[in-house]
């Protein structure tokens, strides 16, 4: 028997296996690589280049969540920044998807890994001025570059602003900045503060995304 379009239907059904199998290996493949950086960072011990990237994550998410409040309870009922279902290979939240996500995971290590370097290299320790000073340009090095970064992708369908105030200088100031200092001082304040720091905002998010999330909201 002569089936129409049989040759379509097997091509679509080709393509759908291809593109479902690549966005497959895609998650697995960037989880495992976050996976292992963390569990190369705990088998050393290193404490506080954990605290950097947990640190920086939470206020990641946090923001996040605001973003998708800003969404639904905006008399434009838009976002400030939202992805694209066609640029990731899981979405997340209106505003994240899942390569983002372990981007920003794992930012807050580099971040403060490269900041380690620096005042070691310069035999500067983290209390003094001058490693406070070093810790500060650090994160204001890296709010530009990932400021550009956001700025490029906003050029793109994969990224997009709704608002036309809201630009490189306020993602710098109000995102990236914050993002920043958190994981290049948290992980040398004192204990105690680092307790209330994580534990806080950990709750927080928590909080927020499980009453806004279970009534669909975000």
């Amino acid at each position: 028997y002569n089936i129409p379009n049989c040759n379509y239907m097997f091509s679509f059904i080709i393509k759908f296996h291809f593109f479902f199998l690549i966005i497959y290996r895609t998650f697995i493949f960037i989880l495992c690589c976050v996976a292992t950086i963390y569990t190369y960072v705990i088998v050393k011990k290193d404490w506080k280049t954990l605290i950097a990237g947990i640190s920086l994550y939470s206020v990641h998410w946090f923001y996040e969540i605001c973003n998708a409040l800003i969404a639904a309870y905006s008399p434009l009922h838009a976002p400030l920044w939202t992805v694209t279902v066609e640029s990731t290979s899981f979405m997340l939240m209106i505003g994240v998807c899942w390569e983002l996500s372990m981007m920003f995971s794992v930012a807050g290590m580099l971040s403060y890994k490269v900041i380690q370097g620096t005042l070691e290299k310069n035999r500067l320790t983290y209390e003094n001025y001058k490693g406070t000073w070093v810790k500060l340009i650090g994160a204001i090095i890296f709010a530009l570059g990932f400021s550009f970064c956001e700025v490029f992708l906003a050029t793109t369908n994969a990224f997009q602003w709704y608002y036309p105030w809201w630009g490189f200088l306020m993602v710098f100031i109000t995102t990236y900045v914050p993002f920043f200092l958190a994981s290049n001082f948290v992980p040398d304040a004192n204990p105690k503060f680092q307790k209330i720091f994580l534990i806080t905002l950990i709750t927080v998010n928590i909080v927020l995304y499980g009453v806004f999330g279970s009534l669909r909201i975000i």
